[in-house]
């Protein structure tokens, strides 16, 4: 049996990621993390439903809208390619791509890989599929 005191404790998540869930591509994305197991251990912020305060206070709406955004629990943010990097390191079926991606070279050819998305994403926002709440960021 636990102990008291941890009885109805939930463990801290080891990841808070922010995703755009008014985004058809970025919502199917997520939905397909979201059902791996480890999901759990990862705090899943869908923008289109937070309040600001949830993004704390280094993280504005406009950038979070931009590219996707995680958290740490020592509070580091990371976004783009190191983000997507992040969750796959916090998901254990996804964790040795997770560790191969961070490695210098490919982070950086994800990244590029990333702007690209970003590009055609903003082709999508454009047709309205995408539509980004506020956003007056560039990206």
């Amino acid at each position: 049996m636990k102990p008291p005191h941890t009885m109805n404790s939930t463990p801290a998540p080891l990841l808070t990621l922010y995703y755009d869930g008014g985004c058809p591509v970025c919502t199917r994305e997520i939905g397909f993390y979201q059902r791996r197991h480890g999901a759990e251990h990862i705090r899943w912020v869908n923008l289109t439903g937070c309040e600001e305060h949830e993004l704390g206070t280094d993280l504005s709406f406009d950038s979070a809208y931009a590219r996707l955004h995680a958290r740490w629990p020592d509070g580091r943010l990371v976004s783009g390619a190191r983000a997507l990097t992040a969750q796959w390191q916090t998901l254990p079926a996804f964790r040795l791509a997770g560790r191969a991606a961070a490695l210098p070279g490919v982070v950086h050819m994800l990244e590029w890989s990333y702007r690209g998305f970003l590009k055609a994403r903003r082709l999508w926002r454009r047709d309205a599929a995408c539509p980004v709440p506020g956003s007056t960021t560039k990206n």
